[in-house]
């Protein structure tokens, strides 16, 4: 029998997605702000004049990345239980993964951002009496993180469509609510279509705004 496409199947699946877009939405919001955190303490311990600092940040920054994602969420959702003996709960499992994993990347686009800003202004930041610390947060840090902005927004676009690996440990993500569609309907095609143009429209806003942002830079710095 010959495939038809069925248009009405696809404005049928769109409302029933609406808890897998919001649950995905929020991991990755969530996912960003701690592994911002994370990636902020190890972008600056590269940078730390500490030996240790700097070798534990770049083994954690390089395990992460030598990883693949969907590892790190099965090793953390079926693994880790086996040797702490706590179970942990897949929305939380696919936050920290998110978190771990983002933060590692974070981490270089932090070291990159302050490595960028002119090393003049420590110097000057030491001349008027500061610390190495006051420095970095009253003079590099303002600065430095304006540079992120562009970088980190892209950090937010990967880590959206990562989402969808943590399928592998039941998260009822877009991707996800997608399956449990098709396991009802059969309408693989039109279902699956949907769902990509969900995170397609997701993923055109947030570079939309990150296009926005940058000419404002532009402005600013032309001025």
């Amino acid at each position: 029998m010959a495939f038809q496409f069925k248009p009405a199947v696809m404005l049928e699946t769109l409302p029933l997605l609406t808890e897998g877009v919001e649950l995905t939405i929020y991991i990755t919001l969530l996912g960003l702000a701690i592994g911002f955190i994370i990636g902020t303490v190890a972008g600056l311990g590269r940078l730390s004049q500490n030996k240790l600092n700097r070798s534990l940040a770049g083994i954690y920054i390089e395990i992460i990345r030598g990883t693949p994602m969907i590892v790190q969420a099965l090793f953390l959702y079926f693994g880790v239980p086996l040797v702490t003996g706590v179970r942990i709960d897949p929305i939380t499992a696919g936050i920290i993964t998110i978190a771990v994993n983002s933060g590692a990347y974070i981490a270089e686009i932090v070291r990159g951002a302050v490595q960028s800003i002119d090393a003049g202004q420590f110097e000057a930041g030491r001349s008027i009496g500061l610390t190495r610390h006051q420095t970095m947060i009253s003079i590099i840090w303002p600065q430095a993180f304006r540079r992120m902005i562009p970088p980190l927004g892209n950090q937010f676009i990967i880590s959206l469509k990562d989402t969808s690996l943590l399928t592998v440990i039941g998260v009822a993500e877009l991707t996800r609510s997608g399956q449990e569609i098709v396991a009802v309907n059969f309408r693989s095609f039109e279902v699956y279509l949907t769902v990509a143009i969900v995170y397609l429209c997701m993923t055109l806003s947030i570079a939309k705004v990150l296009r926005w942002y940058e000419k404002k830079l532009m402005a600013r710095s032309s001025r």
